[in-house]
């Protein structure tokens, strides 16, 4: 299984970079589910599990908004 991880730490460390992984959560019944990484510009990271990667780019984007003072309506 792929992992977004290397001894507990992330391995998304390029600014502005993302990564992506399908996982298998036991958790949810065996349901795929992806893990999303995130290296903000600013060096902080963002992290998410969603069942698509439209809704993971659509919850970073909705974490940028907020990190840059922007109110969504």
């Amino acid at each position: 299984m792929q992992s977004l991880n290397k001894n507990g730490v992330s391995i998304t460390q390029t600014l502005g970079e993302e990564k992506f992984v399908k996982c298998c959560l036991g958790a949810f019944r065996g349901q795929i589910y992806f893990q999303y990484d995130y290296r903000h510009t600013d060096g902080e990271l963002f992290s998410t599990v969603a069942k698509t990667l439209d809704e993971c780019r659509r919850r970073r984007d909705g974490w940028i908004a907020k990190k840059n003072g922007v109110i969504n309506k």
